[in-house]
């Protein structure tokens, strides 16, 4: 089964060079759709539902952000609840485009000029369970947290890349872990022993994304957004 990829870029030769990034960055077979306007990008992706699963949607989807019909930050705050890893690829490094774009659900921010073997090696992270963010972004947002700067922003990595990040769990909140299905207890185990994504789909004989996928619905059952505190749960609860 191929990876399906989407990457919304109105400029033709940074859309051509982002294909050969992403097709660079994975070893999986990947199906890229190009959008060049926020409308194809919709119908390419299809009505988003509450409650709905999507069929057979796109694993990861690369967003630009000033577009010929508006700006990519609507469709990331509409793909909230989409699962899929939503990464912005943009040529502004400003706090008026960084912050707002994590907010509205980014799961990482790369700058299209940031050379091309950088950009396979940040986007290869979410294999590892890290967020993409070029070098300079990455300085941007210690400087900014360093000097007491407040935000919103969604800015704790999490090795299931989720979008709609679940409230950490505070004393006496309801656990599911009992609807935990084998094979995410199986994956909850390998995460608690340390094991990247790519290592936990090996030993799994599984697809990266099909892990990933495993991760979501399991921090979503046991209301953690975290590899840490889902294996600190996992121990107390005797689940591994």
């Amino acid at each position: 089964m191929s990876v399906k990829v989407l990457i919304l870029e109105d400029n033709p030769v940074a859309r051509s060079f982002l294909c050969r990034v992403v097709r660079e960055s994975f070893s999986d077979a990947i199906a890229i759709t190009e959008a060049g306007d926020l409308e194809t990008a919709r119908r390419h992706i299809g009505p988003v539902t509450a409650g709905r699963e999507p069929v057979d949607p796109f694993k990861l989807i690369l967003v630009d952000l000033e577009l010929p019909d508006g700006n990519g930050m609507e469709l990331l705050a509409e793909l909230v609840k989409y699962p899929a890893t939503k990464i912005v690829t943009t040529l502004y490094s400003d706090d008026d485009h960084l912050f707002p774009a994590l907010q509205c659900g980014a799961d990482g921010y790369l700058l299209k000029e940031d050379r091309f073997e950088v950009l396979v090696e940040e986007l290869q992270k979410i294999v590892r369970g890290q967020p993409p963010l070029s070098p300079a972004i990455a300085r941007r947002l210690l400087t900014h947290f360093r000097q007491g700067g407040e935000s919103s922003a969604p800015m704790t990595p999490n090795t299931g890349f989720q979008s709609s990040r679940p409230v950490p769990m505070g004393r006496g909140a309801p656990l599911d872990h009992e609807r935990l299905t084998p094979r995410e207890s199986e994956v909850l185990t390998y995460l608690s022993k340390g094991f990247t994504i790519k290592e936990i789909a090996n030993l799994m004989g599984i697809k990266w994304f099909t892990v990933n996928d495993h991760i979501k619905s399991i921090y979503k059952k046991l209301n953690v957004s975290s590899r840490a505190e889902a294996a600190v749960l996992a121990s107390k609860q005797g689940l591994v």
